[in-house]
């Protein structure tokens, strides 16, 4: 019997998997006793960071995303950290000069992170330069990864060429990136060992099991040579999360051909601390079972699961509920109009948003969003293939003549300084300044709370002592 071959996991319970079934809103005090648990399994990284927990961090929770990330790394010392960068766009909406993204990525390493994911929604790989530099500088793990989709120009030379570029960009790993779930087993066979044969760093594969393919998925790509796979503890797996951590397990440790590593007693043990959350999830309404099952509209429009549930708020807001098929309908139309763009943040947003005023006013493009004129404009960066002049001229107007082909970021001028003094008021670490910077309104709320939180009265205290006590 010849030599088994390990396939090594990421975990996606502390980041993605909680962000695709509850909206980002685990808390650091529900991860804090099963840090050390996981740290014992064997993964080869727990995804804990980046994405939109941040985001939610700071808006939702109240909880400073840099203070969760110090606070994991202490619980965990033998499994390496990663996090997921929007390139250009940081774990904002917009891009950012490249001092910002300098020093975002040098204080992330900093306080933590070892592996830094970094993906650009437009495929545009000169959004992730500045990002894979920066990695690089200050000693991280840099991963390149190309957000996967479908469409008639997307074919898998396509992709090959762009992780070929990737590599010798300088990425010390690759990743495809299937947000919506639209990979199926024999096409990732094909692609996997294809790119297997073009680099020689190690490929990462993410899904999600939003179409019901992603444990078969992940199963021939282990068959056709990938490195590592994403899956979450069956908690907050499955749906629009990954495919669940311990069946694979399982399944690849009773195959012939395979091995994991990992700790099935460790692995129970956690899963033991998660399962009470998701029950609470469930009974409070936060964990809704409308994302739980598989929903084949994801391979017929496209559209990943998040990306639906946006869709649905948006005309229950509308009162247009009835235009729900018209819409899916629309999305189509809408991305291939700015050149089939892949349906992850911020572009799925923007072109769901775009099809929703197309049909609830019943007039396409009668209403365009300033950030669907930036698509245009070329502000994200190049679209899949070159958006038609005529298009442009209908969206942009006399405007159309002065769209960009340069990387974005070169226009940008350096905006560390400023940030810096925008927020002094409220700064009381270094991060605080990157905090405000990528999300001014929330980010000034939350330094108001902090303060508020320091310096509580305790009113018992004030009584007896006539005194403030900071808490």
């Amino acid at each position: 019997m010849s030599e088994k071959r390990k396939i090594k996991f990421t975990e996606t319970i502390l980041r993605d998997a909680h962000q695709s079934l509850i909206a980002t809103r685990m808390k650091t005090e529900d991860m804090v006793p099963a840090l050390e648990v996981l740290d014992a399994v064997g993964y080869n990284a727990l995804e804990c960071w980046g994405g939109a927990t941040f985001d939610a961090s700071v808006r939702f929770l109240h909880e400073d995303p840099w203070g969760r990330l110090r606070t994991i790394r202490a619980h965990v010392k033998n499994t390496k950290l990663q996090m997921l960068l929007r390139g250009q766009n940081l774990l904002g909406y917009r891009h950012y000069a490249d001092d910002m993204v300098d020093e975002f990525v040098n204080k992330s390493i900093a306080n933590g992170i070892d592996i830094v994911r970094i993906f650009d929604a437009f495929n545009d790989v000169r959004n992730l330069e500045a990002s894979i530099k920066a990695c690089r500088k200050y000693g991280g793990h840099a991963q390149g990864t190309i957000s996967y989709t479908l469409s008639p120009v997307h074919t898998p030379e396509m992709f090959i060429k762009l992780i070929r570029q990737i590599a010798e960009m300088g990425a010390d790993s690759v990743c495809i990136k299937d947000m919506a779930g639209l990979l199926d087993p024999y096409n990732t066979y094909n692609l996997v060992k294809a790119i297997k044969s073009e680099v020689s760093i190690p490929l990462e594969l993410h899904t999600h099991a939003t179409s019901g393919l992603g444990s078969m998925t992940y199963m021939k790509a282990a068959e056709a040579g990938v490195d590592i796979i994403d899956t979450a503890l069956s908690p907050f797996a499955e749906g629009t999360s990954q495919p669940s951590t311990e069946p694979m397990v399982y399944a690849f440790d009773h195959s012939d051909l395979f091995e994991t590593g990992l700790s099935m007693e460790k692995l129970n043990e956690a899963t033991e601390h998660f399962r009470p959350l998701r029950e609470a999830a469930l009974a409070s309404g936060l964990m809704d079972t409308k994302l739980l099952g598989v929903d084949i509209n994801t391979l017929i429009y496209q559209v990943p699961g998040g990306m639906l549930s946006n869709l649905v708020s948006q005309l229950k807001q509308a009162n247009a509920m009835d235009k729900f098929e018209d819409v899916l309908h629309e999305v189509p139309r809408v991305r291939e109009d700015i050149g089939y763009p892949p349906l992850v943040t911020p572009s799925s947003q923007i072109v769901g948003t775009q099809a929703v005023l197309n049909i609830v006013t019943g007039e396409r493009y009668k209403m365009t969003p300033n950030e669907f004129k930036d698509v245009v404009r070329g502000k994200y960066g190049a679209t899949t293939i070159p958006i038609s002049d005529g298009f442009a001229q209908k969206i942009l107007g006399d405007e159309a003549k002065n769209r960009i082909t340069h990387r974005p970021a070169d226009d940008l001028a350096p905006e560390l300084e400023n940030a810096k003094k925008e927020f002094a008021e409220y700064i009381e670490q270094p991060e605080d300044i990157l905090t405000g910077a990528m999300f001014p309104g929330p980010a000034v709320e939350f330094f108001k709370y902090r303060q508020a939180q320091k310096y509580a009265i305790d009113s018992t205290l004030l009584d007896k002592e006539d005194q403030v006590y900071p808490v």
